[in-house]
């Protein structure tokens, strides 16, 4: 999956609110069925690589991707997993996007 938001501040101030904020863009799924918790978080420059894990019910499967930020966007790209058998790729994209979209504000 991958989201490409536009933003207009500078890059590093997108990194640090992207660093600060990241467990919170995660947190109340009511939105999603599933609840996400960070196993792995690592910058490397502009770009945070990351490892989840997403669980429901008995459910369990791990959630990788990388954030990257460069001077007018943020690309998210990430490996569903088995989350894609359960929840449509779309439904996932639109609520992630909005939470990141809610730090540029």
């Amino acid at each position: 999956m991958r989201i490409t938001i536009s933003h207009n501040r500078s890059k590093a101030g997108m990194i640090a609110s992207i660093d600060r904020s990241f467990d919170q863009l995660l947190r109340g799924e009511a939105d999603l069925p599933i609840s996400l918790a960070v196993t792995e978080k690592s910058w490397k420059g502009s770009i945070l690589s990351f490892m989840l894990r997403a669980k429901m019910g008995l459910l369990s499967t791990p959630i990788k991707g990388t954030v990257e930020v460069t001077d007018h966007d943020i690309i998210v790209d990430a490996d569903l997993g088995l989350v894609n058998l359960i929840l449509p790729e779309n439904a996932v994209r639109e609520v992630l996007g909005e939470r990141i979209k809610g730090l540029l504000n």
